[in-house]
């Protein structure tokens, strides 16, 4: 009798996708990179809508029909002109929220993942890309959770993305130092000027095309300067205790820390060996009372993964159902 519902509910999948960060201090908008902690979302097919939700801040995903994965879902199968069957989903979540670690951008993906696999659209990388930045407005984040590594893209005329991917040599690692509240990513935007000088714009491609030619050869002796930014960070630092401080670190090992996306969390560049760095931001954040925590997660080199999941499932009583 298991055998034969089980058969019913038809195959079961799981789409696995990282963190990421975005900007990387000069490149606003244009360069992100995926981080080895994940979203992970075991799917089938189902009567009914059934979400169960475990993990990190498990407590603030919806378990209903306005689930983020479960709308981008839809929202893939409006586009497309398709019908999406109802699913049981399991969610386990290990992405901190609202601190600037790519955790919309994570359920952005796995929900076109997700439609892309019931629909059967076979679409390639490019095209999960491009979906997922055309839902979310731009492809920095979703980049980097769709290709994995380091990652530059944009929108070209037409409207469609455009992404290249590059690895982060060996010699250098990235962790995240994650403070004990969110900032909204639209009050980290609100903060930002609408128009920018000449001078700072110039300041930024510079450093934006050093800090790229540095993270593709390794070469150690662009950093810190490939790191400065004056279109997003000045701008923020009063939301974020502490930064301006952290921002003018130096110590041994230390490349350089910057905004993980639009914060309040950083991140640290430093050479292999020298972790202890990581230390100091938390200081500074200890020094503005606040709490915080390293997060080691290193860089992801794979991007979003999606494979048969055999493993049982839940007796389903303790799902919401729709």
């Amino acid at each position: 009798m298991a055998a034969e519902k089980a058969g019913a509910m038809g195959v079961a999948w799981s789409v696995r996708v990282p963190a990421s960060s975005a900007n990387l201090g000069p490149g606003f908008d244009a360069l992100g990179l995926a981080l080895s902690s994940y979203l992970t979302c075991r799917f089938r097919r189902a009567e009914r809508l059934m979400i169960r939700v475990s993990g990190r801040d498990a407590e603030q995903i919806s378990t209903g029909e306005d689930n983020l994965i479960w709308r981008t879902a839809l929202d893939v199968a409006r586009d497309t002109g398709a019908t999406l069957p109802p699913i049981e989903l399991e969610v386990d979540n290990a992405i901190p929220l609202g601190k600037g670690m790519g955790s919309s951008a994570a359920a952005l993906t796995a929900g076109v993942v997700i439609a892309d696999r019931l629909l059967e659209l076979g679409w390639p990388a490019h095209l999960i890309l491009n979906e997922a930045a055309r839902i979310e407005g731009h492809p920095d984040n979703v980049a980097a959770c769709v290709l994995g590594s380091v990652v530059a893209s944009a929108i070209d005329s037409g409207g469609v993305a455009r992404a290249v991917r590059l690895e982060l040599p060996e010699n250098f690692l990235v962790s995240v130092v994650v403070p004990d509240f969110p900032l909204p990513t639209k009050e980290a935007r609100r903060a930002l000027p609408e128009s920018y000088s000449k001078a700072d714009t110039v300041f930024n491609v510079q450093r934006a095309a050093l800090l790229t030619a540095a993270l593709a050869t390794g070469s150690t002796s662009a950093f810190p300067a490939a790191f400065e930014d004056r279109l997003h960070q000045p701008y923020r630092e009063a939301l974020v205790p502490g930064l301006a401080d952290i921002l003018k670190l130096r110590a041994p090992g230390l490349l350089g820390c910057t905004l993980s996306g639009a914060g309040p969390s950083v991140l640290v560049f430093y050479e292999k060996g020298h972790e202890q760095v990581c230390d100091l931001v938390r200081q500074i954040f200890a020094h503005h009372g606040r709490q915080s925590e390293a997060i080691h997660a290193g860089i992801d080199r794979h991007g979003y993964t999606l494979v048969e999941d055999h493993a049982p499932w839940p007796t389903p009583t303790t799902a919401a159902r729709y």
